[in-house]
């Protein structure tokens, strides 16, 4: 192990590799000068592989700060103790390039550490970890100095570091140490003619021709250096500075800036944030450096985990250069310009993506994204595919997007999460208040790409013109004569303090929309207290409410049946109680069979009455006391009779999807622990069918309600294992196969499950389009409705 306070032997040493940067022309050596025009010490750096060491290595790093190519050819970096007059030297070749770094590697110590950066000239001079001299000469002759080096023929440039330096230029660095180096600012391009104003004494990183500085004269370091073709930016935690770029949108406490001259890399985004977190004193057009710590912000917090990190620029010192620069160009997204992956969200089967490497913006859909970051984007007649929500957020896909629904959604499959979504956001300016699936952004929708809540959002810079596209609330047929009509609608909540209105326009639903079917199974009922958590769990006052506005609406008299469920035992919203519940009419032929007895906790049972299925209970909970049903609905069976034979009826509301990973987000492939339970509480409602169906392998048997879950799912398929039942969703062609926008996917939570013997009849089935696709909702679920011939 070398020790910072040894003498250790000072050896020529000749580079064993050459670095040519760039075919260009190259400029003969000019002659020496205090600040330099172009080529400059960039780093120093001493401590490598000693104890505590981050590199193996020593290594002295060269820069560019000029704006034309220099041959280093023949030239030395030399070196000698700090208070020494012999020196040791290195052989340079090759040429570097305006804006570009030459990494020469030194002698190793006999710890341990990381391997440099391909270096562009090898030497063994065993650089002091705390103080010496370096100089830049333009011969291959050895110094003699003591003092006074910087200005020795041929002397190009000279650095002293540490406070014991017996010479540098104006005053030495601070000491150095095994974990620091000597960092030149403005990623090399600053030279004042004083080592110690110039360079600052930090985290050694050693940067070679492949890296570019952060002068203004040869390019610098730029934004696409800052991002990187990666997911989180390979200069985090590190400082740059001068960075250079046009302030393209200002926020409340920062402000994103962009590279008006990008790289030809389209893995590399041009744009970063800059967290002022103030209110910026920049504005849009303003022609900027900006200085700062690269860092990579988690939106979220501590509840935030799962959520990707914004590459930022943190406590920033910002240099204004001019005003009302022309703003880069917006990249378009979409036909004509930079197309987003049409089925893969991410390639990385298992993990942590910021680790996992394999950046495929080509691919996947969140690198697509990611290699956009902070930059000015463009759609073109952008497709709304979710309405304006109560954030003002309005999901949208680019033109010539797949997979649309009939009403020009998009529709999630099992193999596509469709990576082509992207969010609008008011952050800067006002989205389109009322915007409709099925509507279309007028011409160019321009904003910065920024994200947040699991989501890549466009953060529109100006408020786009919004065209209808004629979607509207849909009706279902009237069931005819002989036909028993079976609903089902998740009501979100309703509670007597909700407004008139609210129940007028469920009314308004029942009676026009499902056109007053003969059953509808409610889910989301919500106790007489609503909200407030105070022991009640009756929900008489609710549904008198609902049947008395269903009446005023010209619809049938409605009965109930429902349970009061324990307090606080059945999940939702605290206080809530939310329960299922039978709402039914009897002017049509179907009646309710009444066996009374059980309470909350009561499991119901199939009864074998001589070869004729009945329940024990009828309303009945299903196994309540099952851990499937933990802090969630419990199946609520009845049993109907229709012109006077049988009907058993499963209203069901499963477990939400609450604390599942999004899927833009750090995890991937996205964890789904929500769905355990569900297959938990599927695996219950079937074994109870089936005990219904080995006592009459013909029964009519009607399993409906919010299942949370997709039709492909394994939810689905446990209900619908051996056949007995058939989920109707699946029975519709693809383009209707939804109850349910979220984040711009349309997609199927709400289910109507039906028995052998009545899929065999010539049922119609129909999703009643009403609220998901609407910037103004009852509910967020769409209902359902079958309607069965049992004449």
């Amino acid at each position: 192990m070398r020790q910072t306070d040894r003498v250790r032997l000072r050896t020529l040493a000749v580079a064993s590799a050459a670095a040519v940067v760039g075919a260009l022309p190259v400029l003969p050596a000019a002659t020496a000068q205090a600040v330099s025009p172009d080529i400059v010490i960039s780093q120093v750096y001493g401590g490598g592989g000693n104890s505590g060491a981050p590199y193996a290595n020593d290594f002295i790093e060269l820069y560019n700060r000029g704006t034309a190519p220099v041959t280093v050819t023949g030239w030395t970096v030399q070196y000698a103790s700090a208070g020494g007059s012999s020196w040791s030297r290195t052989t340079l070749s090759g040429t570097i390039a305006p804006g570009k770094y030459y990494l020469v590697q030194e002698a190793a110590g006999a710890g341990t550490g990381a391997a440099l950066p391909t270096p562009d000239a090898t030497g063994t001079l065993a650089l002091s970890a705390t103080s010496g001299k370096i100089a830049l000469v333009t011969n291959g002759t050895a110094l003699t100095c003591t003092s006074g080096c910087a200005t020795q023929p041929g002397v190009r440039d000279f650095v002293g570091y540490g406070s014991s330096a017996s010479s540098a230029e104006g005053s030495p660095t601070g000491n150095l140490s095994n974990s620091t180096a000597a960092l030149r600012a403005g990623g090399g391009a600053t030279d004042t003619d004083s080592n110690a104003a110039d360079f600052a004494v930090t985290a050694p990183a050693p940067r070679g021709s492949s890296s570019t500085g952060g002068g203004t004269g040869g390019g610098g370091t730029r934004i696409h250096d800052v991002q990187g073709a990666a997911r989180t930016s390979p200069l985090a935690g590190r400082p740059v500075s001068a960075v250079p770029g046009v302030v393209t949108a200002v926020g409340t406490a920062g402000f994103w800036y962009q590279d008006p001259t990008p790289d030809a890399d389209p893995a590399t985004s041009e744009a970063v944030y800059v967290y002022t977190s103030s209110a910026p004193t920049v504005a849009v057009g303003d022609s900027v450096t900006v200085g700062g710590t690269v860092s990579e912000f988690r939106p979220g917090g501590t509840g935030g985990t799962t959520n990707l990190t914004v590459t930022e620029l943190t406590g920033p010192s910002v240099t204004v250069l001019a005003h009302n620069a022309a703003l880069p160009a917006p990249t378009l997204v979409g036909t004509g310009g930079r197309v987003p992956p049409a089925t893969v969200i991410s390639g990385v089967t298992s993990g942590d993506v910021e680790t996992a490497g394999a950046f495929q913006p080509a691919t996947d859909g969140l690198d697509f994204w990611e290699s956009l970051e902070g930059m000015r984007v463009e759609l073109d007649n952008a497709a709304v595919v979710g309405p304006t929500s109560k954030f003002g957020e309005v999901p949208v896909v680019p033109q010539g997007s797949t997979t649309r629904t009939a009403r020009g959604g998009i529709l999630l499959q099992a193999n596509d999460a469709n990576p082509e979504r992207v969010i609008l956001d008011d952050v800067l300016a006002p989205t389109p208040a009322a915007a409709t699936v099925g509507d279309t952004l007028s011409g160019a929708t321009v904003g910065v790409l920024d994200y947040s809540f699991g989501n890549f959002k466009l953060l529109v810079t100006a408020t786009p013109a919004l065209t209808p596209g004629g979607t509207a609330p849909e009706a279902t047929a009237a069931p005819a004569a002989g036909e028993l009509a079976a609903a089902t609608f998740n009501v979100e909540n309703l509670a007597p303090g909700d407004p008139q209105s609210k129940y007028d326009g469920l009314a308004a639903g029942i009676v026009g929309n499902l056109r007053s079917p003969d059953l509808v199974a409610l889910e989301e009922i919500q106790d007489n207290s609503g909200a407030t958590d105070n022991g009640v769990v009756a929900a008489d006052q609710t549904l008198a409410k609902l049947t008395a506005a269903i009446t005023a609406a010209g619809g049938p008299a409605y009965s109930y049946r429902q349970i009061n469920p324990q307090d606080d035992q059945d999940g939702g919203q605290p206080g809530g109680n939310i329960r299922q519940v039978f709402l039914y009419r009897t002017d049509r032929g179907l009646t309710f069979t009444d066996r009374a007895g059980a309470g909350s906790t009561t499991a119901n049972s199939v009864v074998n009455n001589a070869g004729t299925p009945a329940l024990a209970y009828s309303p009945g909970r299903i196994d309540p006391a099952n851990s499937a049903f933990n802090a969630s609905r419990k199946p609520l069976a009845g049993e109907f009779r229709w012109n006077g034979k049988p009907v058993f009826v499963i209203a069901n509301h499963f477990n939400s999807k609450g604390g599942d990973q999004p899927l833009f987000g750090r995890y991937q492939q996205p964890a789904r622990p929500s769905e355990t339970q569900r297959h938990a509480q599927a695996t219950v409602v079937k074994s109870f069918t089936d005990q219904i169906l080995a006592v009459d392998p013909n029964a009519a048997v009607i399993v409906l309600g919010d299942l949370n879950d997709f039709e492909f799912s394994q939810t689905a398929d446990l209900l619908t294992a051996g056949g007995s039942l058939v989920d109707l969703p699946r029975t519709l062609p693809l383009g209707e196969r939804y109850t349910y926008v979220y984040e711009g996917n349309s997609q199927v939570l709400d289910h109507i499950l039906i028995s052998g013997v009545l899929a065999a009849k010539p049922y119609g089935y129909d999703i009643v389009h009403l609220n998901s696709e609407f910037p103004t909702q009852l509910s967020d679920h769409d209902p359902q409705v079958v309607r069965i011939p049992l004449p």
